[in-house]
């Protein structure tokens, strides 16, 4: 039973030595890590005409979506309506779906063809307009 007791004792000797020597180590590391620079806040850049193309057929895809699911739930609301023999609640339910989704759709095809037209332009532009701008790298500013 003695040597229980000492492999016991011997255990948990290790497990504090360990720990104090782990603390140390850990504490050293916090002390020479300099302390992180004051992180400047960063202007996210403009979307690119690309991008405006991309954003603008994603505002279709989100407004033909839309208007499926105002349609489908109009539709469904007016079956189960007509089933439950209430035909004019029915065909109420129906047009109110019909009529979302056409929102749904034109508000979604007007914001994306406009995003589309504006990508279109400012990548045609990016072809015909040269910058003017003084690069200081260069040897002297046109004249």
């Amino acid at each position: 039973m003695s040597t229980r007791i000492h492999s016991v004792i011997a255990a948990l000797f290790l497990l504090a030595t360990t720990s104090v020597v782990g603390s140390r180590t850990y504490a050293q590391q916090q002390q020479t890590t300099p302390p992180p620079a004051q992180a400047q806040p960063t202007v996210p850049p403009g979307r690119s005409p690309g991008g405006d193309v991309g954003s603008g057929a994603g505002d279709i895809g989100k407004g033909a979506g839309g208007a499926a699911g105002n349609v489908a739930k109009g539709t469904g609301k007016g079956a189960v309506d007509i089933v439950t023999l209430h035909p004019v609640k029915g065909v109420g339910n129906v047009g109110k779906g019909v009529g979302l989704g056409a929102k749904d759709a034109g508000v979604g095809a007007a914001k994306g063809s406009g995003k589309i037209v504006k990508g279109t332009g400012r990548g045609i532009g990016h072809l015909f307009h040269h910058s003017h701008k003084y690069n200081p790298n260069e040897s002297a500013p046109p004249q």
